[in-house]
């Protein structure tokens, strides 16, 4: 191995241990190298200058004007190298630095507040940025470590990491709305109801209502004067008595349990995959990823 095999600037290293211990032997047993190869580095280094960077006498090794100023510059320089280099291997063994999530907004009461709390308390050294958006979302182009999402919205190249249960899916309205306008019992019933219907946030489609009969898909485009491109206020609008949603029950299971709301057509509303954490396969070795799939496993059991 020379002392110069893994230096990015050519003899830089060995010009450096020189000038901090004051001598090519003590260089040489820093760099792990011989005092030959440390003289060969430095002489190549000052040819390569076009000036001498040390005054060498028999009994010690001095600096030159050109090697003190370049020791001046160059030495702080490169202890912040070595620190950075450090910090970085430090992450590679513990879960630190930022982590950049985007999630569903239906995400954040089921897998957002329960988890991030745990993953603050026992990995104190990652930090954490969450982006709440319905939309896809390109993880690489906008600089996010993973993404949560339904599964079956999650692109086949990712790694999927399972969150919750399955989803089924639920028309559902308020006691009050129900009493006032009827109990639908068959999905063309909704074309006399008043729907609170959902925009896609990327494309900007507007949400057929799905449903499943005898085996086969039916969807409904059914009428209503209120347009949202968030879940959340479809729960909110259908609690408050303005229509029939079509929502996630998980998104809904508090208003669902407590009666606030009430599930129709049950008989005809299909299933999904839950909500899945995803990332590039190269993402998933990065330590900070790995706890947070860690911790959200602890939490979350038995999802």
């Amino acid at each position: 191995m020379s002392a110069t095999s893994s230096d990015p600037f050519p003899g830089l290293a060995a010009f450096l241990a020189v000038a901090e211990t004051g001598g090519f032997t003590a260089a040489a047993a820093r760099l792990g190298v011989s005092p030959a190869a440390v003289s060969q580095a430095v002489k190549a280094f000052e040819a390569r200058l076009g000036t001498p960077l040390f005054l060498r006498t028999t009994r010690r090794v001095g600096l030159t004007e050109a090697g003190a100023t370049l020791l001046a510059r160059a030495g702080p320089a490169a202890a912040e190298i070595a620190r950075a280099i450090e910090a970085v291997g430090e992450m590679g063994e513990e879960p630190a630095g930022l982590l950049r999530l985007t999630v569903l907004r239906m995400a954040v009461p089921l897998v957002v507040e329960p988890v991030i709390p745990a993953l603050r308390r026992t990995h104190s050294k990652v930090s954490v940025e969450i982006s709440v958006e319905d939309a896809t979302v390109d993880l690489p182009a906008r600089g996010y470590d993973a993404g949560i999402r339904i599964g079956e919205f999650v692109e086949r190249d990712m790694v999927a990491v399972r969150l919750t249960r399955d989803i089924a899916w639920s028309v559902v309205a308020s006691p009050a709305y129900l009493a006032a306008r009827g109990t639908p019992e068959l999905p063309e019933d909704l074309t006399r109801h008043e729907a609170i219907r959902y925009r896609f946030p990327t494309s900007g489609a507007v949400y057929r209502w799905e449903f499943e009969r005898e085996g086969r898909s039916v969807t409904v485009d059914p009428p209503g004067g209120l347009l949202v491109n968030d879940g959340a206020l479809l729960v909110a609008f259908a609690t408050a008595g303005l229509g029939l949603a079509y929502v996630a029950d998980i998104a809904a299971e508090a208003e669902i349990r407590t009666g606030r709301l009430v599930p129709v057509l049950q008989p005809f509303l299909p299933r999904s995959p839950g909500l899945f954490l995803y990332f590039p396969r190269r993402a998933g070795a990065q330590p900070k990823l790995r706890a947070f799939i860690d911790v959200a496993r602890q939490v979350l059991r038995p999802a």
